[in-house]
């Protein structure tokens, strides 16, 4: 299957991808190869695990090099840096939940935004302008009670991961303003759920799931016993909290627009330096339409073919009633339209997780026999 968003690889170079081997990172790597960009992966594999890079090789049959390396380690950092010439960099690596980052406070802000820091510097050094940076919703807070976010709400995260995004945001902006060729673009994600239609790789929490699907797909298959549905009395139509889900390969394609926007702005630029509020573009990854927590219990009971057995537990902090995307802008400026329902993302996601029920742990004998034969192809090339 090739990707939905066309975009054309810039001859001779790389694109950077840190986090590269996480749920969001191995997704935008294969939107990546299947438009025939040379891709280069680094990840610390604190959340994540380097099978789904090769998964991601088996799919496309290219290579994509990988450094098991952490972004604040900028000896490590540089050394990639040194070695290939990389016209982007696409940030996803960093801490991500909410709940956790209620906990330990200082370590997301000290992790999410020196690692930030630390990239951008190579970046400078190095002579490479672009940079797509995975922001957050969250920083839109409560929302203030508007139906749908737009870039331009107040920004006011109620919990320290959103912090920690907006802070990294601020501290690329900034550089950026010393940078007169560079350019970024924040793409503050909503909810991305769902997999890859080949169900070889998706959604992989090391711990206990964060997120709600993962939640739902690994109580169904018995890894879970039952889900917590974190209170019933916000104001919704049925008292559970309302978010926007989109289908994770629609975000994976957001990247390649995203990427394709800075290139044309290179282009139409001819290496003039710009204003930086022109250099620093801002845009909503959502699908535009709002599904509450037990909208989504339907919907995945629906696709597994069973029923999620869940029960009411108490409020979690940081929860609020609604947040769902407009997607005008990146409509208009990107040329950027989701094109799956809720009913294949979550169709999608349970062939993910019925296929592969420990996730990239314990394979199954058909995931082992294409990953043997992929290894065999490799070492007949080296030959």
């Amino acid at each position: 299957m090739s990707s939905s968003f066309v975009s054309q690889p810039v001859p001779g170079k790389y694109i950077l991808v840190t986090g590269g081997a996480g749920f969001i990172g191995s997704h935008t790597v294969l939107q990546l190869c299947r438009n025939g960009h040379d891709v280069v992966v680094v990840d610390n594999l604190c959340n994540s695990v380097e099978d789904s890079v090769k998964r991601v090789e088996i799919i496309t049959g290219k290579k994509v090099p990988f450094y098991l390396c952490d972004v604040r380690n900028k000896e490590d950092l540089t050394k990639v840096f040194d070695k290939y010439d990389f016209w982007a960099v696409i940030h996803f690596a960093g801490l991500k939940s909410v709940a956790e980052s209620f906990k330990i406070p200082d370590v997301y802000m000290q992790n999410n935004t020196e690692a930030t820091r630390i990239l951008v510097d190579c970046m400078m050094e190095h002579d490479v302008h672009n940079i797509v940076f995975s922001s957050s919703a969250t920083l839109y807070g409560y929302g203030r009670g508007k139906d749908l976010l737009t870039e331009d709400c107040n920004i006011e995260p109620i919990n320290p991961y959103g912090e920690s995004k907006y802070k990294a945001e601020q501290i690329i902006t900034e550089k950026m303003k010393s940078f007169e060729k560079g350019q970024a673009c924040f793409l503050r994600y909503f909810n991305p759920i769902g997999a890859d239609v080949t169900g070889l790789i998706g959604e992989n929490p090391k711990d206990i799931p964060n997120n709600l699907i993962p939640y739902i797909t690994q109580t169904l298959v018995g890894r879970r016993e039952i889900l917590s549905v974190f209170g019933n009395d916000y104001n919704t139509p049925d008292g559970t909290c309302v978010r926007d889900y989109i289908h994770i390969t629609d975000l994976a394609d957001g990247h390649l627009a995203a990427l394709e926007k800075l290139r044309e702005n290179e282009v139409n630029r001819n290496g003039a330096s710009a204003p930086i509020d022109d250099r620093t573009l801002i845009y909503n990854m959502g699908n535009g339409n709002g599904f509450s927590v037990l909208e989504i219990v339907a919907a995945m009971s629906k696709a597994a073919g069973k029923q999620v057995p869940y029960k009411i537990a108490e409020r979690r902090r940081g929860d609020v009633d609604r947040l769902v995307a407009s997607s005008a802008k990146a409509n208009k400026e990107l040329k950027w339209f989701t094109k799956y329902n809720i009913e294949q993302m979550c169709a999608d996601a349970w062939r993910w997780q019925s296929t592969n029920p420990e996730g990239y742990d314990n394979p199954s004998e058909y995931i082992l026999n294409l990953l043997a034969d992929y290894e065999k192809k490799n070492a007949s090339k080296k030959e």
